[in-house]
């Protein structure tokens, strides 16, 4: 005759994922075979439990990220996003925005650098004037573009109406 891999009975209306052990008394996982203090025999077999877990899991869309070794249901995952730019000008700290061009600029730096390495005549130009031209661009794209965003003029303009 097989034996049945189903269990009999799961109470699946029962939230909790903890049970007293009926010898020790203590708290231990309800859904594995043995009490983790004791060693008394909870299920029959750990076959068994695990139906019963997965019978128990299924009855509830709440509790699809429990474990049958847990103690409790584990709670929603909180948002934990921080906005650390409003933070810090909460606290009155000043942050400068993200920004590419510093990279560009060292770009810029190491050809020109490479310019400075005695090789023949033309690569060297031809290393310092790629080197010049990332490093003014870089240059460039920091102080009048980035700064121009960041730090806006503060002279109102004259077509709009003084409030």
């Amino acid at each position: 005759m097989p034996v049945a891999r189903k269990p009999r009975y799961v109470d699946v209306a029962n939230p909790s994922l903890s049970v007293e052990c009926p010898r020790c008394g203590l708290l231990t996982a309800r859904f594995i075979d043995q009490c983790r203090n004791c060693g008394y025999k909870l299920w029959p077999s750990s076959e068994m439990a695990s139906a019963a877990f997965k019978a128990w899991r299924d009855a509830d869309p709440s509790r699809k990220d429990a474990s049958r070794f847990d103690l409790d249901v584990p709670e929603e995952p909180a948002d934990v996003t921080i906005d650390y730019a409003a933070r810090a000008h909460e606290l009155g700290i000043h942050l400068f925005p993200n920004s590419n061009y510093p990279f560009i600029i060292c770009v810029g730096a190491l050809f020109l650098a490479l310019g400075a390495i005695p090789f023949s005549g033309t690569i060297r130009v031809v290393l310092a004037v790629i080197g010049g031209l990332i490093f003014l661009y870089g240059i460039v794209g920091w102080v009048l573009v980035e700064d121009v965003r960041m730090f806006p003029a503060e002279t109102p303009s004259t077509h709009e109406a003084p409030h």
